[in-house]
């Protein structure tokens, strides 16, 4: 597997590979990657004839006390774990390649709408953040498919909207969320908690599922919503959301509704901050 860092470099790779007719996946990351991640980088190998990851922590989609200076940087590991699983080609770029005049007077992608709920309300500015990396990233490679984690739901909405909404010719790909043996969804900020946090952090699967089974026997979704959040609470999360919307576009669904639904949950624990989802069959 080959690594770069500037962007010269990587689209002279994908300049070659395009001239021998060769499909291009990509599969966006922060790095410290995992058995997610991996299976994002499977996934795209199965739709194309290479694939390329970058890792790169956006500095645009933390707030600003959020966790960027003490996110996982673990490059060597990552490259390592990339190579074992078929990625052909690293891309690394440092923050002023992504930014050539910085992080605070980049030109700035904004999704209206999808990006006004739930992570959008808590964490303001996050999705433009997120929008804009891609956009960049998307324009860097130019890929036939890009693949994206189910696990951050709102955001693949959000970038399946920027996609569409700017004519950008690429096929937007979710790959299905990796879980622990008890359910815990696979994450970079796992790492974070402590032994005994580790094991209260199932409960947020646990409560998800308790969330579609009550939609199921016909309970209102404000009124699970709300035991949702209690149970978290009385579990020793703070949560700052236990939602249930349509799964196409995240709206409020209609008293009665049971099928397209999806479940969110945003919670701390400790100084520690998850989030999942479950989509309703």
């Amino acid at each position: 597997m080959q690594t770069v860092q500037d962007a010269a470099a990587l689209r002279a790779v994908v300049r070659g590979w395009r001239s021998q007719g060769q499909t291009v996946g990509l599969v966006p990351t922060m790095g410290n990657l995992h058995a997610g991640h991996y299976s994002l980088i499977k996934l795209a190998r199965a739709r194309a004839d290479r694939v390329i990851a970058y890792v790169f922590v956006n500095p645009t989609q933390f707030g600003p006390n959020e966790d960027f200076e003490r996110y996982p940087r673990t490059l060597t590991q990552d490259q390592a774990g990339l190579a074992e699983v078929g990625c052909d080609l690293l891309f690394a770029p440092e923050v002023a390649t992504i930014y050539p005049f910085g992080p605070a007077n980049s030109v700035s992608v904004h999704v209206p709408q999808l990006t006004e709920t739930l992570e959008g309300a808590h964490r303001p500015g996050h999705f433009d953040g997120v929008a804009t990396v891609i956009c960049k990233m998307l324009n860097l490679v130019q890929p036939d498919v890009a693949i994206f984690g189910q696990k951050d739901y709102q955001q693949l909405k959000v970038l399946e909207r920027m996609v569409r909404d700017l004519s950008l010719p690429v096929k937007v790909m979710a790959g299905a969320t990796l879980r622990a043996d008890d359910g815990l969804a696979l994450s970079s900020r796992n790492q974070y908690l402590s032994a005994t946090e580790r094991e209260l952090a199932t409960q947020i699967y646990a409560t998800l599922l308790q969330m579609r089974e009550l939609i199921e026997k016909g309970h209102a979704w404000r009124v699970v919503e709300q035991a949702a959040a209690s149970k978290l609470q009385r579990a020793g999360f703070e949560p700052d959301y236990a939602a249930i919307r349509r799964a196409e576009d995240l709206s409020e669904p209609n008293e009665g509704e049971t099928e397209g639904l999806v479940a969110l949950i945003a919670a701390k624990l400790g100084t520690t901050r998850l989030i999942d989802n479950l989509i309703f069959d």
